[in-house]
């Protein structure tokens, strides 16, 4: 079993004196489906599941009356062996987003003491008109993704107090030693070229065989494009293919902002812009938005027209590229596309953090690549793949903004610069760690 640090969300929630409905939201294949079971398997003397994908004759428990004393008798109606112990049993609606009117009555399940409720969809965005009424305020939720680094370094067997003796050399601003650095940095190199997607870091784990976990890969690549064509809605199901396949390209631009000519020749929001929003609802993709200045609330200036858009597992980029990307990146030599997938691991870690994405550019010659919120300061984030790059943008930004930190992410070795910090790509786990 692969240790994810959700178990523990999962544990907290159990223990609420009035908890609500959980709804864990994710792309499909992260693992929700498997660490709802266990988490289960661990705290509950009984369990009934519904999967809406694989049983869609047991939407007939909610066509009628919604109310939880309903609910609850026609699932013991409906299901064979149900046992329904007060207290001690898990509802675990699965794949909600082909029920609606179970979704619906997560507000009514809300008001009940019997069964402890969670719900899980893997493409709650995309369905989300179809819902009749949306039980918010009566629902606790959050989003799961693909195994973050930390996650990873454990499914390779490194100890937590490994990661802990690593994480002091970062809290003292210390450089860490060299063969300890070395193996980091040779850890976080596989983490990109591998992902986090739970089937292909099981697969890679077995033997270290990186063949195999790419052809897993691409059956998930392959998946993604299937509920394109099986969810998006007329045009769009063309069209968000295009966007997805056109993401490695866009990303390995000088200027990455997102371009929907580079989709087709004459493509423009209005043609576009629904089928990229497809990817963004499904949990594939997340947005970097550009900011009209540095200031905060960053949200107020970010500019909607304008944004990145990366991948939400930086392995499955890497698989969209040519089969011997994988090498090249181990190898430190991967050319144009090394700065793209640098960027997409931060961005990737980032958002399973819980940070919203926001970078600035002003002009041809000055983008900083990511913009943040750390301990309420703004901090610009620069992301190099070589040691020696220079950080022009950055510097020229902390010298008409004072009050801005800076830090630049690459491999060298964790150090203090005359304008900020610089740390390893891998200490990247530390400096945005999740929110709760």
């Amino acid at each position: 079993m692969l240790k994810r640090k959700i178990y523990n969300r999962l544990v907290e929630w159990k223990h609420q004196a009035n908890k609500r409905p959980l709804m864990i939201k994710g792309a499909r294949q992260v693992g929700k489906t498997y660490i709802i079971k266990e988490f289960a398997k661990q705290n509950y003397k009984s369990l009934i599941e519904i999967n809406f994908d694989r049983d869609p004759e047991l939407k007939d428990i909610f066509a009628g009356n919604l109310s939880a004393k309903n609910i609850i008798s026609q699932i013991s109606l409906h299901i064979i062996g149900s046992e329904i112990i007060e207290g001690q049993t898990l509802l675990f609606l699965d794949e909600i987003q082909n029920c609606p009117n179970a979704r619906t009555a997560l507000k009514f399940l809300a008001e009940q003491k019997i069964v402890d409720v969670i719900a899980s969809g893997s493409l709650l965005g995309v369905h989300i008109k179809e819902v009749p009424s949306i039980p918010s305020g009566y629902v606790e939720s959050f989003n799961m993704y693909s195994l973050d680094f930390e996650e990873f370094l454990w499914a390779m067997g490194i100890k937590e107090d490994a990661i802990a003796l690593v994480k002091e050399f970062y809290q003292k601003i210390e450089p860490v030693p060299s063969a300890t650095h070395n193996k980091m940095m040779e850890l976080f190199k596989q983490y990109i070229v591998v992902g986090g997607m739970p089937r292909v870091v099981n697969t890679f784990i077995e033997d270290l065989d990186y063949q195999k976990a790419f052809l897993v890969q691409k059956d998930q690549i392959k998946d993604y494009y299937d509920d394109i064509a099986k969810y998006a809605i007329g045009t769009d199901k063309m069209k968000a293919k295009e966007c997805f396949s056109s993401i490695p390209r866009q990303l390995a631009k000088d200027y990455k902002k997102f371009m929907y000519s580079d989709v087709q020749p004459k493509g423009n929001r209005r043609m576009l812009g629904g089928a990229l929003g497809w990817l963004l609802d499904a949990g594939i993709v997340s947005f970097c938005y550009n900011l009209k200045t540095l200031d905060k609330p960053l949200y107020s200036y970010a500019i909607q027209e304008q944004f990145k858009v990366y991948m939400n597992d930086t392995g499955l980029l890497i698989a969209m590229l040519d089969p011997s990307s994988a090498k090249d990146i181990l190898e430190g030599n991967l050319g144009t596309y090394k700065g793209a997938i640098f960027e997409n691991i931060i961005a990737e870690i980032l958002t399973k953090a819980g940070h919203d994405l926001y970078y600035y550019a002003k002009g041809n010659n000055l983008e900083i690549d990511f913009i943040t919120r750390l301990e309420g300061d703004v901090v610009a984030v620069e992301v190099k793949s070589a040691d020696n790059s220079k950080s022009k943008s950055l510097n020229s930004v902390l010298k008409q903004s004072p009050t801005i930190k800076g830090i630049k992410l690459s491999m060298k070795n964790i150090g203090k610069t005359p304008n900020g910090l610089s740390i390893p790509l891998y200490m990247a786990m530390f400096l945005f760690e999740q929110k709760t």
